[in-house]
């Protein structure tokens, strides 16, 4: 099988994880016990999930597509109904690229100014394949990012960003969120049926 059973979930010392939740075998998780997951998840091939001290939080109904990286100290927060399209990227700790100081983790730290800060991704969120999040950014409600942008900054609910760096160009309807209800009760009305 191509992605763990539920015993072996179980043995990855994850901090929690719902129902039906699927996660390819070949992932790579550090520091499980700082990722929660939630209900109806799949993460696919190649993803790396590196939980810092913050940790990695997964809502419910997320799909993590191929080559996606969530890294950083600070943590990093997936809503419910997010989307993240293959090889997208999530950074909450940045090196200092200025040369005041050196870089990269082989590094002793006190020759290093790494600075980390949490990124909050929030319902109904698309990131477009190749987009790159970086520390302290906020992705509001239904927010959309093209496909390779570079997100520097907060996005405001339901835009359309764009480009690097990313910038607002559109609207995004919401109807999704009275589909979102719709979906919710017809699920609830199965789980009523099933007692």
């Amino acid at each position: 099988m191509s992605y763990y059973t539920l015993k072996e979930l179980k043995l990855l010392g994850l901090a929690q994880f719902g129902e039906d939740v699927c996660i390819s075998k070949k992932v790579s998780i550090y520091n499980p016990e700082r990722i929660s997951i939630g209900n109806h998840v799949r993460i696919d091939d190649f993803c790396v999930l590196s939980a810092g001290e913050g940790g990695i939080e997964i809502g419910d109904y997320i799909h993590i597509a191929v080559f996606c990286s969530l890294i950083g100290a600070a943590k990093i927060e997936v809503a419910s109904f997010a989307n993240l399209s293959s090889r997208v990227s999530i950074y909450s700790s940045n090196d200092d690229y200025t040369g005041e100081y050196m870089s990269n983790p082989t590094v002793p730290v006190r020759f290093t100014n790494v600075t980390s800060s949490e990124v909050v991704i929030k319902k109904h969120v698309i990131i477009g394949s190749g987009a790159v999040v970086l520390p302290g950014v906020v992705l509001e409600d239904g927010v959309v990012i093209g496909a390779l942008s570079l997100v520097k900054e907060t996005c405001t609910a339901f835009g359309t960003y764009v480009g690097t760096p990313a910038r607002r160009i559109g609207e995004r309807k919401r109807n999704l969120i009275t589909l979102e209800n719709q979906f919710l009760q017809g699920v609830n009305n199965s789980i009523d049926q099933v007692e």
